[in-house]
């Protein structure tokens, strides 16, 4: 399900006001999404598509850097480092080719919006890439999209036959100069391939796993020549951003984290979808115009931008969902993933889950990840069948502290993070799975669940 609204964006400071929840939403990415054919360039065309390419094109590609760097647009991938800025970094007049490279391997456990993005909007991100191209002064661009989602890369090939047809990509684009080529390559279904130097070795058809750096794709990436590596949905972002101005992206979001995003809210929620709103919205804001948690429950535990982030509690509703904001509150935005969990949610069970998920895809490249999750793993189900040991929890937190800031990739940090996050807001949970020899949450061997009910006043 996606929601839109029918406002062209909202002012950062209304996001807190007194506004209708409907009103706050910012349809641009997802404004035609429901309409028939909303992947073909005739639908895309209608709603002023290639017009802020048709613009980029008439600029030096340096002004088109720093319009994007002015306007501050935030890679939407995770990190939220400046585009404009990871563009400024190519060197120029190497004598290099240079590469545009989308990260579209979206593998984030609760990420859901660069798929949908691509099945419904495909033309939207071929867009950004040739104005992307034209200011980095590349020729070839590659898509490196997630292998299983067959559908999306059927739709993504057809979008591409589209542009090429329409002379939007291929030799001298619009009379431009521009030559453009555009690759989509299905990666092979590891999550490891999402960190930007494993998805370069993948695509250069090595084993995904990361590189050291420096030095960094900017300057030694693809084929070792200098590499942009950007989101889906930052790249997505550009189009929008170029032809209606940055003053208009600006009047969205905060000062240092403007514009549009989209939202995944998934789990126990009532609506759940994508949501296209300014950053600083709040879950709150969300679960108003999504019905709130499901009839009967509360909301217990939630994650900001997927489960590689802190876990934030009930009492975090009201953080801004923005790059600083969340920061501020003790985790990161990420790919703003929000996977919502009620009280009947055993917190133990979640972050084994996670955790075995981490330790299965660890490419077990450093010793920290590979050998770190692996133990993460053997502690967490001991202590979710019963048979931990109070000093478990604290070997718990030091085998994680010694994954976190010291592994290859991000990969072990968002290993970490749920150990690190679950043990400071949820640790008595731990010492019931330990003292009580079992889950509290397990229907079949406690009360919890009946006095959850009794609690709410559902019925059991």
């Amino acid at each position: 399900m996606t929601v839109a609204a029918e406002n062209g964006g909202t002012a950062g400071p209304e996001v807190g006001g007194e506004v209708s929840p409907e009103k706050l939403l910012t349809p641009v990415l997802s404004a035609f999404w429901d309409q028939p054919e909303s992947w073909t360039l005739e639908t895309y065309r209608r709603h002023e598509g290639y017009e802020g390419m048709r613009k980029a094109l008439a600029m030096p590609p340096d002004d088109v850097i720093a319009y994007v760097k002015d306007a501050g647009l935030r890679g939407r991938g995770g990190a939220g480092f400046p585009t404009g800025m990871k563009w400024q970094f190519i060197p120029q007049g190497d004598g290099k080719p240079h590469y545009l490279v989308v990260n579209a391997d979206e593998s984030e456990p609760g990420t859901c919006k660069d798929i949908p993005l691509l099945f419904a909007n495909p033309h939207s991100l071929i867009e950004g890439i040739v104005i992307a191209c034209h200011a980095i002064r590349s020729n070839h661009a590659f898509i490196y999209l997630r292998g299983e989602v067959v559908p999306v890369l059927r739709r993504l090939h057809e979008a591409v036959r589209e542009a090429y047809a329409a002379g939007y990509l291929g030799k001298n684009i619009l009379g431009s100069g521009l030559d453009l080529d555009v690759i989509v390559h299905a990666g092979a279904g590891a999550y490891i391939c999402g960190e930007e130097t494993a998805l370069l070795d993948s695509l250069e058809g090595r084993r995904g796993q990361p590189r050291l750096r420096p030095p960094f794709p900017a300057v030694a990436g693809l084929y070792a020549c200098p590499t942009v590596v950007n989101n889906v949905e930052s790249i997505a972002s550009v189009p929008a951003l170029m032809n209606r101005g940055k003053d208009w992206f600006r009047s969205m979001g905060s000062e240092k984290s403007p514009g549009f995003t989209l939202y995944s809210l998934s789990g126990h929620v009532t609506n759940p979808g994508q949501y296209e709103a300014p950053l600083g919205i709040t879950l709150r804001q969300l679960l108003d115009m999504s019905g709130g948690m499901r009839a009967g429950h509360r909301l217990k535990f939630w994650t900001p931008g997927g489960s590689s982030t802190p876990m934030f509690t009930d009492e975090h509703l009201d953080v801004p969902l923005d790059y600083e904001g969340v920061g501020a509150a003790g985790s990161m935005l990420g790919t703003k993933a929000l996977q919502c969990f009620d009280e009947t949610t055993c917190v133990v069970r979640a972050v084994t889950r996670w955790t075995e998920f981490y330790a299965h895809e660890s490419c077990g490249k450093c010793t920290p990840c590979r050998e770190g999750t692996y133990w993460l793993v053997q502690l967490l189900r001991d202590i979710e069948a019963g048979k931990g040991r109070m000093d478990d929890l604290d070997k718990l937190n030091d085998i994680a502290d010694n994954i976190n800031g010291k592994s290859f990739c991000a990969l072990g940090d968002g290993a970490a993070s749920p150990i690190f996050s679950s043990l400071k807001y949820f640790r008595e949970e731990y010492e019931q799975h330990i003292t009580g020899k079992g889950c509290p949450f397990d229907p079949a061997k406690s009360t919890v669940w009946a006095d959850h009910n009794a609690h709410l006043g559902v019925n059991a």
